[in-house]
């Protein structure tokens, strides 16, 4: 596995079922029962009704390129070494948006409204990174 150089996300109690299924190559949402909406990121309660009754659900992965940018500078440590790279909010099937980078393309081929899926990169021996390339 190459060094990870970048911030590693903070694994918290809300955020844990995310990370694992991560780790497993799933990548899940939150869902409320009651009013039957999805949410990203992870909450304690539904962001919509206020329900404290969340469930984690498994999401297809396959989404499309909301928005985008391409970044051509940043001196941050890890993310110089992989300029130019695409920032997006990909909507996920279920209507949450996540903010991601798009891998395995050019970024002058990342469009609005591309369809994407979901890939794991691991970055430690205990944390994996969802990400999004062009849809197969």
């Amino acid at each position: 596995m190459t060094e990870y150089k970048k911030p590693l996300p903070t694994v918290s109690g809300e955020t844990k079922a995310f990370w694992e299924g991560c780790k497993r190559g799933e990548l899940l949402i939150q869902r409320c029962p009651r009013c039957q909406r999805y949410q990203h990121y992870p909450r304690a309660i539904c962001a919509h009704c206020f329900s404290p009754d969340i469930q984690w659900v498994k999401s297809s992965g396959k989404g499309t390129v909301w928005s985008y940018t391409v970044t051509h500078q940043n001196r941050g440590q890890g993310f110089r070494d992989e300029l130019p790279y695409v920032l997006a909010l990909v909507e996920v099937e279920g209507g949450v948006k996540m903010f991601t980078n798009i891998v395995d393309c050019a970024p002058e081929s990342v469009k609005v409204g591309l369809p994407v899926e979901v890939v794991f990169k691991p970055a430690t021996d205990d944390i994996t990174i969802p990400y999004f390339r062009p849809a197969r």
